[in-house]
C-alpha cells in the first residue's frame, strides 16, 4: 500500500521539517533574537538606587551663662531695693550721727502707742456669753474633802474639792452640747484645773454631770467640780460655748 501523497528523495544536508500536508499553510521558522544587553547609567549607579541620606548632626548645647548672669543681675536689683540698706545707715552714722539724732527725734514726736487695756472680768451672778450660751455663776463651794451621798459612789479629793455652780442658757436657734469639762478654772498663781468627772458624777445635784445637749431657750443648773491642791485659792473660771471657743472670764472673788 502506498502514500497517497507522493515524496521525492530527501537531501540529507537540508534541515529536517515535517512535511505539511498539502494545502495546508506553511510557517517560517522561528526567529531567533539575541540576549538583550542591559548598561548601568552613565552615574555609575544602579538604576532605582536610594538617594544617600546626609548625616545626622549632633544637637548644639545651649549657653547657659546668659541666664546665669542674668539671675545675678536680677538678685542684685532686688537686693538694691530693699528698704534699710546697711550701706546707707553706716555712712549717716559716720558723717556725724545724724540718722540717730532723726531717729530719736521722730522717736519723742511720736511715741508708741498705749497698749489696749486688759477688758474687763465680770463678776459673779453677772451674765456673760459665749457662742450660743449666756453663762451665770451663782456660788463658789471650796474645801471639800469627799463628796458623794452614796457609799457606793463616793470621791475622795487628792487636795481639796472646789464646787462652781452656775446656770447656763441656750440663746441661740438650735441645740446645743455642753460640757463641764470645757469650763477652767484658774487659780491665784495662774494655774489652770480641769474638772473631775468621776467626782461630778459621784456629787449629783446637777442637771448635766458629763455632756448634754440645751435645747433653744431652756436653762440648766451646773455643778463644776475641781480638784486642787489644798490651801489653792480659786480666783476666776473661764466658762466656753465648745472646747474651741474664745471664752468669757468671771471672778469667783
Amino acid at each position: 500500500m502506498t502514500n497517497s501523497h507522493e515524496t521525492g528523495p530527501v537531501d540529507p544536508a537540508a534541515p529536517h521539517h515535517p512535511t505539511a500536508p498539502q494545502g495546508a499553510e506553511q510557517y517560517p521558522p522561528q526567529q531567533q533574537y539575541p540576549p538583550q544587553q542591559y548598561a548601568w547609567p552613565p552615574n555609575g549607579q544602579p538604576p532605582y538606587a536610594r538617594p544617600p541620606v546626609p548625616p545626622i548632626e549632633a544637637p548644639k548645647k545651649k549657653r547657659k551663662w546668659p541666664w546665669v548672669v542674668g539671675a545675678i543681675v536680677a538678685l542684685l536689683v532686688v537686693i538694691a531695693a530693699l528698704p534699710g540698706g546697711g550701706s546707707d545707715d553706716k555712712s549717716d552714722d559716720a558723717a556725724g550721727g545724724g540718722g540717730g539724732a532723726a531717729t530719736a527725734t521722730h522717736a519723742a514726736a511720736n511715741p508708741p502707742a498705749a497698749e489696749p487695756a486688759d477688758r474687763a472680768i465680770a463678776a459673779m451672778n453677772s451674765p456673760v456669753r459665749d457662742g450660743k450660751f449666756e453663762f451665770v455663776v451663782t456660788g463658789v463651794q471650796p474645801g471639800l474633802d469627799s463628796v458623794g451621798d452614796n457609799p457606793y459612789l463616793t470621791e475622795k479629793a487628792q487636795g481639796r474639792f472646789v464646787v462652781v455652780t452656775m446656770t447656763v442658757k441656750n440663746i441661740g436657734d438650735k441645740p446645743q452640747g455642753f460640757s463641764p469639762s470645757d469650763q477652767k478654772l484658774f487659780d491665784a498663781q495662774g494655774r489652770s484645773f480641769e474638772s473631775d468627772t468621776t467626782a461630778q458624777v459621784a456629787l449629783g445635784g446637777t442637771d448635766i454631770a458629763v455632756w448634754d445637749k440645751i435645747n433653744p431657750g431652756n436653762a440648766v443648773d451646773v455643778k463644776v467640780i475641781y480638784d486642787m491642791p489644798a490651801g489653792a485659792v480659786p480666783t476666776s473660771i473661764e466658762l466656753h460655748d465648745s472646747m474651741f471657743s474664745g471664752g468669757e472670764t468671771v471672778s469667783l472673788t
